[in-house]
């Protein structure tokens, strides 16, 4: 048999040693990228508006998967095929009030929210007057300079505030509405085993105060860390061309606080 090169310049050996070893890469990497998203971090995107002004509609971030340990619901698929028969959480990290969170929405596994944890197990939690109550008192709050957005083309001004947590812990919150349904509420004691979320857009977040209810501990899928791209929502991802006149620049590669 002749060794001589084809017309490509490579002996048929070398030829499919090259696509061996290039599928041996491809299959690598891929492996490489699903230890990363299981065990790491996972990118998420943001699809609404009920953690404005944290976090943006069109915001992309990186969650950190083993913040908290790990449970059925941090793997791909619900951990298919031992979901349903695996609860709790392994190498259990507590999670701490003010953490933006991503997690399983308790009426509906198949659906992720992302919100900010405000009450752990045993606490004591309502409204009055747009004040959060915790544990009998109400957290501190500043006014602060409006969130201002745009509305068909024109600027919208939004009260904004700066809320402080036990221990100091500090984050903006928005208060679109005056005396709204959430404004005032029930006490809420927080189950043993169990979160309270809210979204930092009071008045327009569908939260731990309405249909998510406590938040069981074995559905957190992590801790939202950073930014890592951010683009208008108007501008859809794949438009590529809208990206140079539509890139939020000075939100990419930024902390979540």
């Amino acid at each position: 048999m002749s060794d001589t090169p084809n017309k490509s310049g490579a002996t048929p050996a070398q030829s499919g040693e090259s696509w061996t070893e290039l599928a041996k890469t491809v299959i690598y990497a891929g492996l490489i990228a699903v230890v990363i998203r299981t065990f790491l971090f996972q990118p998420f995107n943001i699809p609404s508006a009920s953690m404005e002004a944290t976090l943006l509609v069109g915001d992309y971030l990186f969650v950190e998967k083993f913040a908290y340990g790990y449970s059925r619901y941090t793997f791909p698929f619900g951990g298919w095929p031992f979901g349903d028969k695996i609860h709790g959480r392994f190498i259990e990290r507590q999670p701490q009030r003010g953490d933006v969170v991503v997690f399983k929405f308790p009426q509906d596994n198949s659906t992720d929210f992302i919100k900010r944890l405000i009450g752990l197990p045993g606490d004591h939690i309502k409204m009055r007057g747009g004040v959060v109550w915790l544990n009998g008192k109400p957290l501190p709050r500043e006014k602060v300079e409006d969130y201002v957005e745009t509305l068909e083309g024109a600027p919208n001004h939004v009260a904004q505030y700066r809320e402080t947590l036990p221990g100091g812990r500090t984050y903006l919150t928005l208060d679109r509405y005056p005396d709204s349904p959430l404004d005032n509420t029930e006490e809420y004691v927080v189950p043993a085993g169990h979160y309270f979320m809210m979204g930092d857009n009071r008045d327009n977040s569908d939260d731990s105060r309405a249909a998510v209810g406590y938040v069981p501990a074995e559905n957190l899928e992590g801790k939202a860390e950073f930014r890592f791209f951010s683009i208008d929502a108007r501008a859809p991802i794949w438009q590529v061309w809208r990206w140079p006149f539509e890139i939020r620049y000075t939100r990419i590669l930024t902390p979540i606080t």
